[in-house]
């Protein structure tokens, strides 16, 4: 079921969703080489509850972080780990939420450390412009599938591989609600876009193919192929007239 919210409640998560932004725009600088995925989320954890959140992922369904930190190949969902160092090369996706008084963000940021490949610019690039153009898309009295349509328009003439097995979602009173919002066309339902609604926009973007498998530790999602991904995601509200990107600017 979907949960519509008031202005009052959208206000409140706009709150939650102005903490996490600040706090991805201050732990920006730590992604760098030689940094431990672990030192990143203890870092977050101490932001978050410092100033009056909780972590939304650490402890969801047994998650042991507060961020989910992939690397490269790792397309959602990686686990911090005291040995997983930042390299030169590498393509890191943070992905925070954050429980501020009962109301929930959710917002992700792939960031391409030192020397990458011109292909992999691309592809952080475009994953990012896919993110950006659906939103702008989205209108009230649209419908779900605007955002995969454009993401589609967007990423396929670059031949990346468009992420069909995970998607947005709804969020606010919790981490994860209805509706869902798939990246690729021709997945799941697609609801009216109506005022009241908030929304985890997430596009998930390969640079080969779009399959992705769960390694053994239950959380981690990587390309089957092996290749890199990348991922961005806004919280948006739907209001009377227009769509409201609640997560600031990166």
């Amino acid at each position: 079921m979907i949960q519509l919210k008031t202005k009052e409640q959208i206000q409140r998560i706009r709150e939650s969703c102005q903490l996490l932004a600040r706090m991805f725009r201050e732990i920006a600088p730590m992604v760098q080489v030689g940094v431990s995925t672990l030192d990143l989320d203890k870092w977050a954890e101490d932001f978050i509850r410092s100033h009056g959140g909780k972590p939304a992922f650490k402890g969801y369904q047994g998650f042991p972080g507060t961020l989910c930190t992939s690397l490269n190949q790792e397309v959602i969902h990686g686990i911090p780990k005291a040995n997983r160092k930042i390299q030169d090369g590498d393509l890191v996706s943070l992905d925070c939420g954050i429980d501020l008084g009962g109301y929930f963000s959710d917002m992700a940021i792939t960031y391409a450390v030192g020397n990458i490949t011109k292909e992999e610019e691309t592809l952080v690039s475009v994953t990012k412009q896919s993110l950006e153009a659906a939103v702008a898309a989205m209108k009230p009295g649209g419908r779900i599938r605007d955002v995969a349509t454009t993401v589609t328009q967007l990423v396929k003439p670059h031949r990346f591989g468009i992420v069909d097995q995970y998607c947005g979602h709804g969020v606010g009173f919790s981490q994860h609600e209805d509706p869902q919002v798939p990246n690729a066309l021709g997945v799941g339902a697609s609801p009216r876009l109506v005022p009241g609604m908030v929304l985890a926009i997430e596009p998930m973007i390969n640079l080969g193919k779009a399959s992705v498998r769960v390694l053994s530790d239950g959380w981690t999602v990587v390309t089957t192929d092996g290749k890199k991904s990348a991922h961005f995601e806004y919280t948006v509200a739907i209001t009377e007239d227009d769509v409201e990107i609640l997560t600031a600017e990166m």
